[in-house]
């Protein structure tokens, strides 16, 4: 699995698969995978890249990823709490290649659009968390039964999604490998100094051709993404840490110049740090 994309194990003769992973952090390279996967986080919380985004998850959330979209979750080292999330995986073709275009299942189809963007359930969410817990106990037939009433309240519930860029090509191995160290090394060093060459070198390209590359599969330049995951890190240094100052909060996310942070900020989340630290006291 340190590769991307890698395939989901998955036993001969089952449709779909339900895992369960129960460890100090969830498996935290870039990846991709044909299944499209449903996940509740039972506990834990980090950051989530899911194509060109950055997201933060926490306990309580269920997120759906649709096929072959990159993604990697960070889990949070800082807590004490042990990383616990429940998913299940399948393909479309999981149960015949015309089984989602049979006309009972039409009502569905808002699931799959959805889906390729990858996304967060905002509302029902008391109803996929029995059903997930009722999966981890059930029978084969009814872990199918459950599954197609996950997918129908999933077509029907509030919903907000994860990435607003998907790159249309599956990576290469080359390629996952490339961007997959890429986002590890920034995910690991974005609150020290970072520069494009320093990038360029890990992705064993000169810095132009980086630039160019980045930007073609992510639809933003490294500098707006290495920006919005400093800025993901700092606002939960400002709900989380009451007594920093904005200044530490800034120099602990990356930034060296207040005036850049308040302008990122800004830009990003449509409030200063000093609004969004109050609104949400």
């Amino acid at each position: 699995m340190n590769v991307l994309p890698f395939k989901i194990p998955k036993p001969e003769h089952d449709a779909f698969i339900f895992q369960v992973d129960y460890t100090d952090a969830f498996y935290d390279k870039l990846h991709q995978h044909e299944e499209i996967q449903i996940s509740f986080i039972v506990e834990g919380e980090g950051t989530l890249i899911v194509g060109d985004t950055i997201n933060d998850y926490t306990k309580n959330d269920i997120l759906v990823i649709g096929s072959n979209i990159p993604h990697v979750f960070k889990s949070d080292l800082n807590t004490s709490t042990t990383s616990h999330m429940l998913s299940l995986f399948f393909t479309k073709q999981s149960f015949g290649t015309h089984f989602f275009e049979l006309e009972a299942l039409k009502e569905l189809e808002p699931f799959f659009k959805r889906a390729k963007h990858g996304f967060k359930i905002i509302s029902k969410k008391k109803l996929f968390k029995d059903l997930f817990f009722e999966i981890e106990k059930a029978t084969k037939l009814n872990r199918f039964i459950a599954l197609l009433q996950l997918l129908k309240i999933a077509s029907k519930c509030n919903y907000k999604s994860l990435s607003s860029f998907i790159y249309d090509k599956k990576y290469s191995d080359n390629e996952g490998n490339r961007m997959r160290n890429v986002f590890e090394y920034t995910m690991n060093h974005f609150e020290s100094d970072i520069t494009l060459s320093t990038i360029a070198e890990v992705a064993n390209m000169t810095k132009n051709a980086f630039c160019k590359y980045f930007k073609k599969r992510t639809n933003k330049t490294y500098i707006q993404f290495l920006n919005e995951l400093r800025l993901e890190h700092a606002c939960k240094l400002l709900l989380s840490n009451k007594d920093l100052t904005i200044s530490e909060v800034a120099e602990k996310s990356g930034f060296n110049n207040m005036s850049n942070f308040n302008r990122q900020f800004k830009v990003v989340k449509q409030l200063s740090p000093t609004g969004f630290k109050n609104n949400n006291l």
